[in-house]
């Protein structure tokens, strides 16, 4: 069940944006372009660096209404300084052929900026708040399905653990979720040791980048007293080539009943790593398939070659 906001300006508002089929007049950072499929990280972040605003195919149509077949709305949360686009633009198409409503907002913003993912992710967590129940009161579903990316699947967590998310998310996915943070090979947590080292890297990075350093004070406090909710599915998508997190197992939960993925214990072949993860074939089946239990299909099992999609991302992250 839904949380129940009340209020009668929000309720109007709400009905207003029902009827209309018309992006909530409040978030101003939605996207709502469209623009096209896009096959990996790199060429996703080029196109969105060129055309601010970009919205997912499929993603941000407020007249979707969801059918019995999928009856929650997929919101999709991006990670640390991306976009709705850049993270998206592969796995949206798939989904929304496979008949969903979805979703997706720019989170974070850095003031001044266009970079999103920025800001401490308590703030995230807020704008995603508001986010979903725009979407709910649009659609008239009851809940909706997350999926996450890296600072998103955490964000989302925190929403669903510290703000009420619990009652209005059916499952949530991270894909390459810094559950329990990462060493970026040994170099963050080096640097947070020392004196000021955790200023040094909201610095040089963002509040939200030191947030998952592993040991960070956010972590600790999120994960404290248990990392999952009662009510919600978790599942965890996560890769032994995580170029972010290691050790890589800091991408599993750890509380009974959550469904933990290395996409190696199921596809050797596949080294796909953190950036490409949203882009890889096999991944994005088994977010169908865990969308979709009732209509499962068997991944497509191909060589990913190590370090796939990685100077792309660098590329056009720097140009």
């Amino acid at each position: 069940m839904a949380k129940f906001r009340v209020g009668f300006a929000t309720a109007l508002l709400g009905a207003l944006v029902c009827l209309l089929g018309a992006v909530p007049v409040h978030a101003a950072e939605i996207p709502t372009r469209p623009g096209p499929a896009q096959s990996d990280a790199g060429a996703a972040i080029r196109y969105s660096k060129d055309n601010p605003g970009s919205a997912p195919p499929g993603v941000n149509d407020f007249s979707c209404r969801p059918g019995p077949e999928h009856p929650a709305p997929v919101v999709l949360v991006h990670g640390s300084d991306g976009s709705a686009y850049s993270n998206w633009a592969g796995l949206s198409p798939k989904l929304k052929a496979a008949g969903f409503c979805l979703f997706a907002l720019n989170y974070g913003r850095k003031a001044g900026t266009d970079h999103f993912g920025m800001q401490p992710m308590t703030v995230g967590a807020h704008e995603l708040a508001e986010f979903v129940d725009d979407v709910l009161s649009t659609t008239g579903a009851d809940e909706v399905d997350i999926v996450g990316h890296s600072q998103g699947a955490t964000v989302a967590r925190y929403y669903i653990k510290e703000l009420g998310g619990a009652a209005e998310v059916d499952r949530w996915i991270g894909l390459a979720s810094p559950s329990y943070g990462g060493t970026f090979f040994g170099i963050a947590t080096a640097v947070v040791s020392l004196p000021g080292g955790t200023q040094l890297i909201e610095g040089f990075g963002s509040e939200a980048l030191a947030e998952q350093v592993e040991g960070s004070e956010f972590l600790t406090r999120l994960n404290s007293g248990g990392d999952t909710v009662p009510g919600v599915e978790y599942t965890t998508i996560g890769t032994r080539y995580d170029e972010v997190i290691q050790p890589y197992t800091n991408v599993e939960l750890r509380d009974p009943g959550a469904t933990n993925i290395i996409v190696q214990d199921l596809c050797p072949l596949d080294q796909t790593g953190h950036f490409n993860l949203p882009y890889d074939s096999f991944t994005q089946q088994l977010v169908l398939n865990t969308l979709d239990p009732a209509h499962a299909a068997v991944p497509p099992c191909t060589v990913v070659p190590l370090g796939t999609g990685i100077a792309g991302v660098i590329i056009a992250s720097n140009s």
